[in-house]
């Protein structure tokens, strides 16, 4: 515990940073801990008392607005849910992006939003293999035979 956050360790390596939150009434809810029982209780999400702090980037709230306009309160959750599930599994970053794309669409589904996710993973660029020569050892017993390296 610090003054201004809290670490939690696990197995010699931080795992979490958090904000350390002063006063009353004030939360931090983090998605990625609750993502699994929401999307087994799907009706549990529109009643949450700390549903704003589910919405990560505006992009995700505007994605559950679109929703809630196209389907019932029951699937507009649902396929939300399915969208942040996403989030906590493949990044934040990535699913934020795909919105970004899915929301031009005239309806957004979870499915687009997967089919966005996945064109951007194999669209992202290979890791470049690094080959390192290994060194002439010749050079240094020169060296040492001139006596330069005495």
């Amino acid at each position: 515990m610090y003054a201004d956050h809290l670490e939690l360790w696990y197995a010699q390596k931080c795992v979490e940073r958090i904000p350390r939150l002063r006063g009353e009434g004030k939360h931090k809810i983090q998605y990625r801990h609750i993502i699994d029982w929401l999307v087994r209780k799907p009706g549990a999400f529109e009643n949450y008392r700390y549903r704003e702090d589910l919405f990560p980037t505006s992009r995700f709230r505007m994605a559950y607005d679109r929703l809630k306009k196209q389907h019932a309160a029951q699937k507009a959750a649902k396929e939300y849910l399915r969208i942040l599930e996403m989030a906590s599994k493949e990044g934040e970053a990535l699913v934020d992006e795909a919105l970004c794309s899915v929301l031009l669409l005239p309806e957004v589904v979870a499915a687009d939003v997967e089919m966005f996710v996945e064109s951007y993973k194999r669209r992202s660029m290979p890791q470049t293999e690094v080959e390192i020569a290994k060194p002439d050892l010749r050079a240094y017993d020169a060296l040492l035979s001139v006596g330069e390296a005495v």
